[in-house]
């Protein structure tokens, strides 16, 4: 199934390899994915590049982590690569073990390869149990293992529990992940505008900038969720680049664009804001129904609508 003879681009899935990343692992949660040709890319880049380019249908990538928050690369990605959607959310549970080549003890461990993400959620246990250890970064976890074997100067890897049935290594130590209940929320994009319908247990991703920055300006862009009763799962901040003090902010809200209260809240930020980007509206992956006051029903948006239609038409009361 994967990496195996050339496939047609709506046959082809992008994920972050070689087999047995945590993002193989969402990506075999995708029921469409199943028997399709899977294409291990080496970054963020690279994957919504092959979507963008046409050579996938989809790319799955990380976008956040319980512990770590916001993926910035995703983030800035999503942020400035245009015609990309997110239509669908995955969690994968993270944990990680220590493996290193054959004949290796812990006390022989004085350099660790990591991936950024990998090294940051485990590194109470290396500074505890490997005080005076060195870190070299890696591009995923998997990579991280395998150069172990190539001229790597690291005597150890930060790897998910299954590396060892990929590759010939020896674990030195199992569950080093600081937090036992961390996961990581990856999403599949694609350049499909087909809106998936709403289920009742949605969640809609914006990226959006503050029309100035200036007393209040973050306060009224809130505003615009808080008082149609739209709750905010993620809010995260992200340097625009063109000037020092710029932002953009990364929005997850519950809900769909088909909500009459989340509707209503886009138009909103439209009318206040330079710059709204809307990247999709998908099921949620815990699939949670999302709960909101009564007074927030589509119903209650509609008779608005109609009654003020009503008026401008000169209607009888």
């Amino acid at each position: 199934m994967m990496d195996a003879a050339p496939a047609s681009p709506e046959e082809t899935y992008s994920y972050l390899g070689p087999a047995g990343t945590f993002t193989e692992a969402a990506l075999k949660q995708v029921p469409e994915a199943a028997g399709k040709h899977w294409r291990s890319v080496n970054n963020v880049g690279e994957a919504l590049a092959d979507v963008t380019s046409g050579r996938s249908i989809a790319a799955m990538i990380a976008i956040e982590n319980s512990v770590e928050g916001g993926v910035s690369a995703t983030q800035d990605a999503l942020a400035t690569v245009p015609g990309l959607r997110i239509i669908g959310e995955y969690l994968v549970p993270v944990n990680f073990v220590l493996v290193a080549r054959e004949g290796t003890t812990l006390a022989d461990v004085h350099v660790v390869n990591a991936h950024p993400v990998a090294y940051a959620q485990s590194r109470g246990w290396l500074e505890r149990e490997l005080p005076d250890h060195g870190h070299i970064p890696a591009t995923s976890n998997v990579q991280a293992a395998a150069s172990l074997f190539e001229s790597s100067q690291a005597d150890a890897a930060v790897a998910p529990p299954g590396i060892t049935e990929h590759l010939d290594l020896v674990v030195l130590a199992r569950d080093i992940g600081d937090n036992p209940n961390a996961v990581t929320r990856f999403v599949l994009v694609s350049r499909s505008r087909v809106l998936a319908a709403p289920t009742g247990a949605d969640k809609t991703s914006l990226i959006v900038e503050l029309p100035s920055d200036e007393p209040g300006s973050l306060l009224a862009m809130l505003e615009q969720f808080s008082t149609r009763g739209v709750n905010l799962s993620l809010l995260e901040s992200r340097p625009i680049g063109d000037a020092l003090g710029r932002y953009r902010f990364v929005v997850d809200l519950d809900g769909h664009i088909a909500d009459e209260r989340v509707a209503d809240a886009l138009l909103g930020l439209r009318r206040t804001s330079p710059n709204v980007l809307f990247l999709g509206s998908y099921p949620r992956a815990d699939r949670q129904e999302v709960s909101y006051h009564s007074k927030y029903d589509d119903e209650i948006f509609i008779e608005a609508r109609d009654w003020l239609r009503a008026l401008l038409s000169g209607e009888p009361d």
